[in-house]
């Protein structure tokens, strides 16, 4: 299966070691933007939410939801929207 390269993020974690995800998505829930990423190498294909927030210069930065409740919010928005778009594929 063939990657769309556009949709390739390369981010590096705390111990500097480098990981490939396709971005799956972009929402916004309360005001606050979030990216659906899908590791590469992850052999469980479980999709991350990472809160993106922008530096002073405009450079995306991505960050770990800690709050339990807000996590929960963008995960559940993600999912209705998720079968929203299976629904509109199996009307067609």
């Amino acid at each position: 299966m063939e990657q769309d390269q556009e949709n390739i993020l390369v981010l590096t974690d705390e111990e500097g070691k480098e990981m490939e995800f396709e971005e799956l998505d972009r929402i916004e829930v309360e005001g606050k933007e979030y990216v659906i990423l899908l590791p590469l190498e992850d052999e469980e294909d479980e999709a991350i939410i990472l809160r993106v927030e922008y530096e002073e210069n405009g450079e995306e930065v991505f960050s770990h939801i800690e709050d339990d409740e807000e996590w929960e919010k963008v995960a559940d928005h993600w999912q209705e929207i998720s079968d929203d778009e299976e629904d509109d594929e199996e009307d067609k």
